[in-house]
């Protein structure tokens, strides 16, 4: 009796641990996480400079994070930058103002955020689109300036400065390690999001909001939810930059930098978790390495993007896809017939 030969599907789920990750790609990220919490610290201890570049690009892949939940909902989402200046205000202001310490102004700062994004999501989520972009776009501008108008309890365009450290953080080092932990603990929420029952109810609305209100899911709730979880992540890591750059003003955060953390996405790959992590170091690092060109800089940047975007339009991760696409099929795997071969295979029988 010949053996029989597994779908495709079924063999690759029976190589899955009840985590979702096989053990060779949990070696690599254990493997990962030991050079970033230690090698990296120690080969760098005396470059507080490069620390520094590394520590923006942590907290910028952070925040990034939040928009990819947006997009996984269907949403693009350009107000990340206002939810960051929220939650960097409010550390400033607690911080400064009351003597709250930085650990509990973090919390604070992304519950306030998430608060504010839930009460003002729940009308406009209701677009779509390009409209909701730009009520998005139109938002970050709104909140900018609100703060440089806000009088002396924003300190107006001279913004708020001498924000008190954390506790036990005084050098890069340790700010590194910080935007490290901060940087895994909000990846292992975005994938354990993403891989539970909302992330699945997220994914679709964003396949087709219609067929999932018709079998009793409540969009708007779910809309809300992503948002305000989306706002949360922008508002702890505006916290996080207040603390480690000890200021904060209105032109901290503009509609560019709204922009850019929706390139992130873009460029790592919006079907990966791992996108916005994976774009925000190469365009932060690469911004970096750039420098050399001086008045160039600016223009390579742009045209290594526009190359980017137009050859690999589902990211960089895409690239590991193809490569798996490409591979050698195992022998013991059945290929799952196409539609068209099994329609094809019905009207010749």
């Amino acid at each position: 009796m010949p053996p029989q030969r597994r779908p495709a599907a079924t063999a690759e789920l029976s190589t899955l641990s009840p985590l979702g990750l096989t053990p060779a790609r949990a070696v690599w990220i254990a493997l990962l996480v030991l050079v970033a919490l230690v090698a990296i610290p120690i080969a760098l201890r005396n470059q507080p400079y490069f620390l520094n570049v590394l520590t923006n690009a942590c907290a910028l892949a952070f925040i990034s994070l939040g928009v990819w939940v947006t997009f996984s909902i269907g949403r693009i989402n350009i107000a990340q930058g206002a939810f960051a200046m929220i939650g960097g205000y409010t550390t400033a202001i607690l911080s400064t103002r009351y003597g709250l310490s930085f650990w509990l102004c973090l919390p604070l700062s992304a519950l306030l955020a998430a608060g504010i994004g839930a009460l003002i999501g729940w009308p406009i989520l209701r677009l779509r689109g390009v409209y909701f972009a730009m009520i998005t776009l139109s938002l970050t501008e709104a909140v900018r300036l609100a703060f440089l108008n806000g009088g002396e309890f924003t300190q107006g365009a001279t913004g708020i400065v001498n924000i008190p450290r954390p506790a036990g953080i005084d050098d890069a080092v340790a700010f590194y390690l910080l935007a490290v932990v901060l940087l895994l603990l909000g990846l292992l929420a975005v994938w354990r999001l993403s891989t539970s029952r909302i992330g699945w109810v997220f994914r679709s609305l964003r396949l087709n909001e219609e067929l999932a209100s018709s079998i009793g899911i409540d969009i708007a709730k779910y809309r809300v939810i992503a948002f305000a979880f989306s706002c949360a992540v922008g508002g702890a890591g505006g916290a996080f930059f207040a603390a480690f750059l000890q200021n904060i003003y209105p032109a901290s955060y503009s509609v560019v930098d709204s922009i850019n953390f929706m390139l992130y996405c873009f460029l790592g790959g919006l079907e990966f978790v791992l996108g916005p992590v994976v774009g925000a170091f190469l365009l932060v690092i690469g911004f970096e390495v750039l420098q050399g060109l001086q008045e160039y800089q600016s223009l390579m940047y742009g045209i290594l993007m526009i190359a980017v975007i137009l050859w690999l339009p589902n990211g960089i991760l895409s690239l590991k896809l193809r490569s798996r696409e490409a591979s050698a099929v195992d022998p013991d795997v059945e290929p799952v017939a196409a539609p068209s071969d099994t329609a094809a295979g019905r009207t010749g029988g």
